[in-house]
């Protein structure tokens, strides 16, 4: 096991969450400590004996404590190897002393950089020098250094020195591991900041590979991507069951970085885990009630909304909803963007329901009570608590080809109405308008070719995912039925044939919106012509593949 007694631990962190529990631990065994500028303080607050730094190398802190730790005498203590004579003959010469524990973290360089009006000078003075350095000496020394870099291994290693008189080797390199790590996304972070800020944002003034085009948007992409993972849990399988699957949080320092209410930091309050397959779901369904402004009510059924709808109350959001397309909604997902009340609670827990899982800012405590008390679908029903909705979201996205990825803005940003144009003899009125509005926002978030059906602001008929538009219209018809008759239709892109238009006005559409662009335009607006509809473009598609 090769197991390190510790006599000296070097102390310099910025978190000093349970370093004075953890300093009396190593006390308590015997250990000396050392420590610099604000450890010390604050070891010393807590009644430890402390020996400072600078007392010890002759050499004091200086330049506002920029240099603390840089001297012979640390870095001896920590790099010397014990099993070499030359190695311990340098250390007796010059009076160094053996740190066989070094405890240090770093500085807020992420937590600094996250406020909205950081400067330059206060996110630099946040890069720490010292620390890294320290980290790096004893993680690479592993062989006879221990590395403390984050509070969840103080409990870990004061046992180790309690039961065996010291490190074994194989805790010393697991922590050289975390630490390395640590270092790495400590440097990605800074170094994500220098390319994303004035002195120099991603000009991709570096040549790209031939073959390579650079596309209108070419100098917002830098021209390298790093991702920062850690794994947050293990998935029962993937998209299926003999897929494995796994769940991943971006970390602060990751470009693109998932900000606001998301899945991955939502707190489940009930249910069974959640697979791969309701994760999708579920972030479709926060994806689009976050889109509406409305007390607002989605049901996700394989990753498209099969029902959705906005209301004067969240309860009635909720039922009309679920009467978008009952059959379907059976085993769905819901997303809320208000706070789940009694009234909507009672909706989701009527007898005929099946709900696999349910998003919402926040589960009021009757409404919790209604959910995991009252359907008989109770206990594996899952309730995912994401937070206000308010905050920024991530606008780019990634998605994996074989061989790398692909990356984009996400298709998040309103679309301005002032480019709208109405492009038939008929102009919309009032309410058709608000029903274009909400089916313009739906259709977007509808696999394409994408064709949604709305009646007083709710999905009444959705065609999705099919290789032909027209087909698309069939769907979407047949799932309205008679409810056809007066509906608004959304494409997510231009009609190449005015088939589509004749078989929904045919249905009782009475209201077309589009982007337009189609070489047969003119078709598609002297079929809503002759049936005396309006039809509105809008200027901007939205393909979801």
């Amino acid at each position: 096991m090769n197991i390190i007694p510790i006599t000296h631990a070097l102390i310099s962190v910025s978190d000093k969450l349970g370093l004075a529990e953890f300093a009396r631990g190593l006390a308590a065994h015997g250990v000396e400590l050392f420590a610099s500028g604000g450890s010390r303080k604050h070891l010393e607050q807590a009644g430890l004996e402390v020996r400072e730094i600078s007392a010890y190398t002759g050499f004091p802190e200086m330049m506002d404590g920029r240099i603390k730790t840089l001297h012979p005498k640390v870095h001896g203590g920590i790099l010397c190897r014990h099993n070499r004579e030359d190695d311990r003959a340098a250390m007796q010469q010059h009076g160094i002393v053996p740190f066989e524990l070094v405890v240090v973290n770093l500085y807020p360089f992420e937590a600094t950089i996250a406020k909205a009006d950081v400067t330059d000078d206060e996110a630099i003075e946040n890069i720490d020098i010292g620390g890294p350095t320290l980290i790096r000496g004893a993680a690479k020394n592993h062989a006879f250094t221990a590395v403390a870099t984050s509070t969840e291994q103080y409990a870990t290693i004061l046992d180790q020195i309690s039961q065996q008189g010291g490190t074994s080797l194989e805790l010393r390199r697991k922590l050289a591991a975390e630490a390395f790590e640590m270092v790495a996304r400590y440097d990605r972070a800074i170094a994500d900041y220098f390319s994303g800020n004035h002195f120099g944002r991603a000009t991709n003034s570096a040549p790209l590979p031939l073959g390579e085009g650079r596309g209108e948007g070419a100098e917002t992409f830098p021209p390298t991507i790093h991702l920062n993972l850690q794994r947050r849990e293990v998935l029962r399988y993937g998209e299926n069951p003999h897929q494995q699957g796994a769940l991943y949080a971006l970390k602060s320092g990751t470009e693109g970085r998932a900000a606001g209410a998301n899945l991955v930091s939502a707190r489940q309050l009930n249910g069974k885990e959640l697979s791969y397959n309701n994760l999708l779901d579920l972030d479709s369904a926060l994806a689009i009630v976050r889109s509406l402004a409305e007390p607002a009510a989605v049901v996700i059924k394989h990753n498209n909304p099969c029902g959705a709808a906005t209301a004067g109350t969240l309860a009635t959001a909720m039922k009309q909803a679920l009467d978008g397309d009952p059959v379907s909604a059976f085993g769905g997902v819901v997303g809320l963007n208000r706070p789940l009340d009694t009234a909507t609670a009672e909706v989701l827990a009527a007898p005929d329901r099946f709900i696999e899982a349910i998003v919402a800012p926040e589960f009021e405590p009757a409404g919790l009570e209604i959910l995991t008390t009252k359907p008989k679908w109770k206990a594996n029903v899952r309730l995912l608590q994401v937070g206000s909705l308010d905050a920024p979201v991530d606008r780019r996205q990634f998605r994996a080809i074989d061989g790398g990825f692909l990356v984009h803005d996400a298709d998040m940003g309103a679309d301005p109405e002032s480019e709208w144009k109405i492009v038939t003899k008929r102009h919309p009125t009032a309410d058709q308008v608000v029903d274009m509005r909400f089916a313009w926002a739906l259709v977007r978030h509808v696999k394409s070719n994408a064709i949604v059906l709305v009646s007083d602001e709710m999905i009444v008929g959705v065609g999705a995912g099919q290789m032909s538009r027209v087909d698309a219209v069939e769907i979407a018809v047949r799932k309205a039925g008679n409810r056809a008759n007066g509906a608004v239709l959304a494409s997510d892109a231009f009609f190449p044939f005015a088939d589509g238009i004749e078989l929904a006005t045919a249905a009782g559409v009475r209201a077309v919106i589009q982007p337009g662009g189609s070489k047969r335009d003119e078709e598609s607006i002297s079929a809503c012509d002759s049936a005396t509809i309006p039809m509105i473009f809008t200027g901007r598609r939205h393909f979801k593949h």
